[in-house]
């Protein structure tokens, strides 16, 4: 056995990757403060072809160095746009045909292995800020609100690894 050169691992283009179909999802997230975990994020939503990253409120948008750090180039692939306010994105998705998730900790949580998405369905999986989570009122203008089962002393993942579990189930149970 050995390493695959970057070469060999047949990755498309920019140009490739912008004309190739999606998946049905997009991200929100709102309020991120660290540009690292947003770069990230660009990063994941590149592996896993995310239609769309929406960056709401204080979420650092490109360009800049830090989210380049950790994006290696994604905010080049992924297709992003930015709002000041969350609420009006909610129901304007919502109106495109969009399910509404949040991934938060709530008392009407669906644990991410129990949720199985449709293959017909758009969702906007919405994640929030790094210490306050996803805000009250998006919660309640929420469709779905998923929970990531955990069992240590710790109460929450950080935002950067959240997304990549959440798109890695996505992915896994669309078969996609």
């Amino acid at each position: 056995m050995r390493k695959l050169k970057n070469e060999e691992l047949g990755r498309i283009s920019v140009e490739e990757f912008k004309e190739a179909k999606k998946s049905n999802v997009c991200i929100i997230l709102d309020d991120v403060r660290s540009l690292n975990n947003v770069g990230s994020v660009f990063r994941t939503s590149d592996a896993f072809m995310i239609e769309k990253v929406w960056l709401c409120g204080i979420t650092g948008k490109p360009p800049h160095r830090d989210i380049q750090k950790t994006a290696l180039g994604a905010t080049e692939s992924v297709e992003w746009e930015h709002r000041r306010e969350i609420l009006p994105l909610i129901d304007e998705l919502r109106s495109n045909g969009y399910v509404i998730i949040s991934v938060e900790q709530a008392d009407k949580s669906v644990s991410l292995k129990d949720f199985e998405p449709l293959e017909k369905s758009k969702y906007a999986l919405v994640f929030g800020n790094e210490v306050f989570g996803v805000k009250d009122e998006v919660v309640k203008k929420s469709d779905v609100v998923l929970e990531i089962p955990q069992q240590g002393t710790k109460h929450s993942l950080n935002i950067s690894v959240s997304v990549g579990v959440v798109i890695w189930d996505f992915v896994s149970k669309l078969g996609t």
